[in-house]
């Protein structure tokens, strides 16, 4: 038997599932067990649960046939546990590292029936803020156990299952099960206090609770926050059927009944104003109802003054007692606003026409037809939002695509694209009046999210290193970065097209948002899955390529957090490797045509003639791909799309250990590589000169990297977002 049954419901929590288990497992006590319940979620989380069990025994997968909600959810792994005690953690919150030893230290120690722990609510920021339990016990409450009766201010943590370990034993004897709806915390975590005997509380922050942006209950309109009545009526018919046994407990758990009914109705992200006066009358028509005869605690200040207004049914003067509550804070906002819109202002400068003008064409209708298209920063026509252009062009030819392009690379555009210079009149007038607009990167700040417009983020690469607000874990790659407004660019976004289930789980995870997620491989490699053989011949004469050459491409990514870093590296060194027929292709990352310098420079390339080539400025890396027999990257997502051609790859890695410390990576490459690994360039020379860069090994390797991360490149995945986005078509 298990110490500690972990039961971890999971349903549409995909991005954080795999962080959850990994803070649970990774733990250095272990003697613990993982109930897995898949709560027939659409996403992932099914298989990520799978997978984890057939990794570590300690872990068992549940798929339920249906749907059922948080609490049955609950019940399904509690009848599996077999640990002596039972830990109920969500599956988008995860344990503070270290933890377990010492509430596994405290439970054996005085074996409560109920043992509460501390936490912290972790926001997208980064940033986590204290619970109350400093506040309800000022003195700390140290090892002693205690009946509820003895410190009822237990009643004010907050009430989930989340913050409490309970004895199964205990809970099995009290019959206590999870009820169905929202607010099911309600009617397990108070009737668990009022029960047990023995209640333990550790001073220890335990549990990060996850404040995510979008797909939480507490951030979620509608009337179903009306089921918070129906799981308190449950806490009362439970006293009833306990008294007299618990009714001096009556007072301080209505009080905490009516806290709870204002919070809910106070929280304008829950209650529709339409709705408000019912779940307020509901409040009175409870507070007579269920008020203690002899009494009960009336909180003070502005706190208690609502509760005797709920107590009276005054809807009026309590509604206005809030909107004065509010007017004072929207104005405490302005004023604190005021300098930032007044500095913002001064820098538009000379764009403050254009910006105007940008303003009118906004009141202008959509136009119906338009789409515009972008990547790379204006680069250029590239990527997926190319591959998704071709093809609506002919699936979709009642749409006009329009290109945003930099002034200086319209040269690079295809005959017969049409487009608008990047900061003129008619790039203004397209970004207003546009119904789609595609690119793999974000619009600039001003644009806004017009009703009826239609945001198609394609991104630009599965992700090795860690993005979004994943970063504000890893300062040294993230300087500069603004992360509130990179959350308003990604509020536009209505798709976010994903090449694999990883590639989702990360996205959701680093732009979490009320997106679509279109999981249907990326369009940019169509082209690479319908490559023919002639194909290729034809890409690789025109590079100046013999059939009987063989082509190495090294690409390696960017470093943000270490400006001007060259790799070891050394052509000639390479070239020697390779023998006669070698032939080699370097390509640098787009981020180093910024400041007009070719990637590598200097002696990085040597005088060898033809058989080294700078191909930085090759419009097409799909060329560069079909013309390659063998890849050499670092940390780059090429990886991914050349995985497509299931040809040779070489993960050549010298700062892996500082990258993977300084930047942050959601894929460990030397355990999961794509093929042969190397950390040192000699050893690179060695991958090359033995042959192992396709011997068996390598091939297995990749072709479990395949299997993995690109299972959707089939070529159509362009068409698949073009039916969906541009055609309304499902399925």
């Amino acid at each position: 038997m298990a110490l500690i049954s972990f039961v971890v419901p999971a349903y549409r929590v995909q991005a954080y599932l795999g962080e959850c288990l990994d803070s649970i497992l990774g733990q250095p006590f272990d003697d613990v067990e993982v109930i897995g319940v898949d709560d027939h979620s659409p996403d992932g989380c099914g298989d990520i649960l799978a997978d984890y069990a057939a990794r570590d025994h300690r872990v068992r997968a549940v798929r339920l046939a249906e749907n059922v909600g948080l609490g049955p959810a609950r019940n399904a792994g509690l009848d599996l546990a077999g640990g002596e005690y039972v830990w109920f953690l969500d599956g988008d919150d995860w344990l503070a590292p270290d933890c377990l030893a010492e509430v596994a230290a405290r439970l054996r120690d005085t074996r409560p029936d109920v043992l509460l722990v501390d936490h912290v609510r972790v926001g997208w920021d980064d940033r986590a803020t204290r619970s109350a339990l400093a506040d309800v016990f000022p003195e700390p409450p140290g090892p002693a156990t205690f009946r509820l009766r003895e410190r009822p201010e237990t009643l004010r943590l907050l009430h989930t299952a989340w913050n409490r370990l309970v004895r199964r034993d205990f809970l099995v004897d009290l019959g206590l099960r999870f009820e169905p709806g929202w607010y099911e915390d309600v009617p397990f975590s108070y009737p668990v206090l009022m029960a047990a005997e023995r209640i333990g509380v550790l001073d220890l922050v335990c549990v990060n609770y996850r404040q995510r942006r979008a797909g939480a209950i507490t951030r979620t309109r509608g009337d179903r926050h009306f089921e918070v009545f129906a799981q308190w009526h449950r806490v009362f018919r439970l006293m009833d059927r306990w008294a007299p046994a618990v009714d001096d407990l009556r007072p301080a758990v209505f009080e905490r009944m009516i806290w709870h009914y204002l919070t809910v109705l106070g929280n304008g992200e829950r209650i529709a104003p339409e709705l408000r006066p019912a779940f307020f009358a509901q409040i009175t028509a409870d507070h007579a109802r269920f008020r203690p005869p002899g009494g009960h605690p009336v909180p003070a200040g502005v706190a208690g003054l609502k509760h005797r207004l709920a107590a009276a049914g005054r809807w009026r003067t309590f509604s206005a007692l809030r909107a004065a509550n509010q007017a004072r804070e929207v104005a405490g906002r302005q004023v604190r606003r005021a300098g930032p819109v007044a500095r913002r202002a001064a820098r538009l400068g000379r764009d403050a026409l254009l910006y105007e003008y940008y303003r009118a064409e906004l009141t202008r209708p959509l136009d119906p037809t338009l789409a515009v298209y972008a990547a790379y920063w204006y680069r250029g026509y590239a990527c997926n939002p190319a591959a998704i252009y071709e093809t609506a062009r002919r699936l979709a030819p009642q749409v006009r695509g329009v290109w945003v392009v930099r002034r200086d690379r319209v040269g690079s555009l295809p005959p017969g694209v049409e487009f608008v210079v990047a900061g003129s009149r008619e790039y203004h007038r397209a970004l207003a009046r546009a119904t789609w607009l595609v690119n793999n990167v974000n619009f600039p700040d001003f644009v806004r999210k017009r009703p009826g417009s239609v945001h198609v983020q394609t991104h630009h690469g599965t992700p090795v290193k860690v993005m979004g607000l994943d970063q504000q874990r890893y300062p040294v790659g993230a300087v500069g970065m603004d992360f509130a407004n990179l959350l308003r660019r990604v509020d536009r976004w209505d798709y976010s097209v994903s090449a694999n289930s990883f590639s989702t789980q990360m996205w959701e995870r680093a732009y979490p948002a009320a997106y679509t997620t279109l999981e249907v491989g990326y369009p940019r490699n169509d082209r690479l899955a319908t490559a023919t053989p002639g194909e290729v011949r034809e890409v690789r004469a025109r590079l100046g390529l013999a059939p009987g050459d063989r082509v190495v491409l090294y690409a390696p990514t960017h470093r943000e957090h270490l400006p001007g870093y060259r790799p070891p590296f050394d052509p000639d060194l390479l070239l020697d490797a390779l023998g006669p027929a070698g032939r080699l292709l370097i390509r640098s990352h787009y981020f180093h045509d910024r400041d007009r310098r070719p990637w590598p420079v200097g002696p990085v390339l040597s005088p060898a003639g033809a058989r080294v080539r700078d191909v930085s400025d090759h419009d097409s890396v799909e060329d560069l791909y079909l013309a390659a027999d063998v890849l050499v990257t670092d940390y780059s997502s090429a990886m991914f799309d050349y995985a497509v051609l299931d040809r040779p790859i070489v993960v050549y890695a010298p700062d892996w250990a500082a990258y993977r410390l300084a930047r942050g990576v959601y894929l460990d490459l030397l355990a999961e590589p794509p093929g042969a690994v190397t950390t040192s360039f000699p050893g690179l020379l060695d991958l090359f000169r033995s042959g192992a860069v396709d011997a068996p090994a390598a091939t297995a390797a990749r072709r479990r990297f395949r299997t993995r991360f690109c299972a959707l490149d089939d070529g159509h995945a362009a068409e698949r977002v073009v039916r969906r986005v541009f055609l309304g078509e499902r399925g």
